[in-house]
């Protein structure tokens, strides 16, 4: 269920970028701090890239990924990313550690028990975050009609439903 979750978003995610040419996928947004929808998309496809990495090895570390700029350049190189990560959301859960430094100051490395399916719902969580971010790119940067829904979280959705109905 939460792969298909994340496989329904990355189809969302996926239609919009479509309909972007490459100049607008590149193209610095003032309103995102002058990042760019592409960068935006690097970042939600390293983080998938460090959960695969550390799924084989037990230990995940979202600091230590590559930053690859082809991604946030490359529209279609991400497209295929976005394509590879979605085919392989298939793992069965199992025990992880997350690495991180939370302290910019001091440097320490926390290690921290979680799993696999953890890790896949904040992934999850962090790209429809993000969806919501590139949406306000693509707003800027074209006259694209995104979904209403775009980049707002489920429960927000569920939410809505219900207090429409009351």
């Amino acid at each position: 269920m939460l792969q298909n979750a994340i496989k329904n978003v990355f189809v969302q995610l996926t239609a919009s970028l479509d309909q972007l040419n490459a100049e607008q996928y590149v193209q610095e947004c003032g309103s995102l701090s002058n990042a760019s929808i592409g960068k935006h998309l690097r970042h939600i496809i390293e983080l998938f890239q460090s959960l695969e990495n550390g799924y084989h090895n037990g230990i995940v570390n979202y600091d230590k990924r590559k930053r690859d700029i082809r991604i946030e350049n490359d529209k279609e190189l991400a497209l295929a990313l976005l394509n590879e990560i979605r085919n392989g959301l298939n793992k069965s859960d199992k025990e992880l550690i997350l690495e991180s430094c939370y302290d910019e100051d001091s440097g320490e490395i926390l290690s921290i028990k979680t799993n696999y399916n953890r890790e896949v719902a904040y992934n999850l969580e962090h790209t429809i975050h993000h969806m919501a971010l590139i949406r306000i790119g693509i707003h800027e940067v074209s006259s694209i009609q995104l979904p209403e829904n775009y980049g707002v979280a489920s429960s927000t959705v569920r939410h809505r439903q219900t207090t429409c109905a009351q």
